[in-house]
């Protein structure tokens, strides 16, 4: 029997309005009266991604009966506490990080995870913030993940509202801005059993971002590069796996997902997506389709699943939020495609196989020599017609003000991230 793991809010989905349909967290316009921030220029857009990864770093974090061992948080053999889902009781341990402060008021923050989970066993991320004047908000559930989906059900946790913020799918929305916050991984197995959840990797990229359009960036170091990334095309799988959101117009994210995890070589293994049956096309959307699927939204765009399905396969992977297409052009430049969230209308983005979407994910792969965009797009209606180039001003536009420039990164050891910016 699989599990709803317990929630302590209400459950809230959000109602799948429209084709193409993601979790698109609008950039939040500054909002009057909030805590000072450091000064910067009008309309900047204020980063800060930090990550626990290294065994220092993880040990820089709170442990309760849980351990850093090999690079990983794992839990203690000797319970701290004990929680029930539909009578079965789990053991719980948790990992807290330090109080991070990002040098700016945060108005969103969205957390990304590598873990691995075996058996009966899942993990739960959580968040809790300061405000400048010293209040401090309760604890809100970003995600519960688990590996497989035999036991448990990955879901969100939308609302939550109940003080200084609330969470939007996988955002976490704090209108008034906080000045800092803490992190919370809550490792959990099945009492009594050998079931394991191991964590690897936790970060948040926090922000604050202004609103309106932005003017185009100039081209960068990455013109006349066109990554050799595998085209699929989401639209070939309509009507797939129904109870994993149906194929076609929902799963742009598995599908961008496993573009760039083909680029790599680092598609599951063929036992791992046999379930899928002979006669599937590109069998390993539908198996990331499955492995990413949020039963609260009921749909697989949530953004730091698809990064948690992604990192164990590539070896990194994380959710972050990028200033422009001049940073993306410099993950090109070292070997690693972007996906990226986009939503826009009518006549909003030239050449694009859909006319308009609320929200959608698709591949940067590389620019041409004048700077515009090389993108494969899953929209397109067969895997040939992926591959397109957009205009450079359109697709900021249409990533940047809607989305925050929200950005998937995922890459293996052999393409390591470029030096460091604030935003990886």
């Amino acid at each position: 029997m699989r599990r709803l793991l317990p929630l302590s809010l209400p459950l809230m989905s959000l109602a799948l309005t429209g084709a193409f349909l993601a979790p698109v967290s609008p950039a939040s316009a500054a909002p009057g009266g909030a805590p000072a921030a450091p000064a910067a220029k009008a309309g900047a857009r204020q980063i800060a991604y930090e990550q626990w990864d290294t065994p220092a770093e993880l040990r820089s974090g709170r442990l309760v009966a849980t351990r850093v061992t090999r690079g990983t948080v794992v839990q203690k053999k000797a319970a701290n506490g004990r929680r029930k889902v539909d009578g079965t009781a789990y053991d719980v341990g948790h990992w807290l990080s330090p109080w991070t402060r990002p040098g700016f008021a945060l108005t969103e923050l969205i957390g990304s995870w590598s873990a691995t989970t075996s058996g009966d066993s899942w993990i739960e991320v959580s968040v809790r913030g300061r405000a400048a004047g010293g209040g401090q908000s309760s604890w809100d559930v970003l995600g519960r993940w688990t590996s497989g989906d035999e036991h448990t059900l990955r879901t969100s946790v939308s609302g939550q509202g109940d003080d200084l913020a609330d969470v939007n799918v996988d955002t976490w929305k704090a209108k008034k801005g906080l000045a800092s916050y803490q992190l919370r991984v809550s490792l959990a197995r099945r009492a009594g059993t050998k079931a394991k959840a191991t964590l690897d990797t936790v970060g948040a990229v926090a922000s604050r971002l202004p609103s309106g359009l932005v003017a185009t960036s100039k081209p960068g170091v990455a013109r006349g590069i066109t990554l050799d990334v595998p085209r699929y095309s989401q639209m070939i799988h309509q009507g797939h796996s129904p109870q994993w959101g149906n194929g076609g117009e929902a799963w742009c994210s598995p599908t961008s997902t496993s573009m760039v995890l083909g680029y790599y070589g680092a598609l599951p293994a063929a036992a791992d997506r046999a379930w899928v049956g002979s006669g599937h096309p590109d069998p390993w959307v539908d198996h990331a389709a499955r492995m990413t699927y949020d039963a609260a939204y009921r749909g697989t765009g949530n953004w730091p699943f698809n990064t948690a399905y992604a990192a164990p396969l590539a070896g990194n992977a994380f959710v972050t939020r990028l200033r422009s297409l001049r940073e993306a052009e410099r993950l090109v430049k070292a070997g690693i495609p972007v996906v990226v969230s986009v939503s826009f209308g009518r006549g909003q983005l030239s050449g694009a196989p859909i006319s308009a979407t609320n929200g959608h994910l698709l591949v940067i792969v590389g620019f041409t020599q004048t700077g515009d965009v090389v993108v494969n797009d899953p929209a397109a209606a067969t895997n040939a017609g992926v591959r397109r180039t957009y205009d450079r001003g359109q697709l900021e536009n249409a990533w940047l003000p809607r989305s925050g420039g929200l950005a998937y990164v995922i890459h293996d050891d052999a393409h390591p991230l470029p030096k460091s910016n604030g935003t990886w």
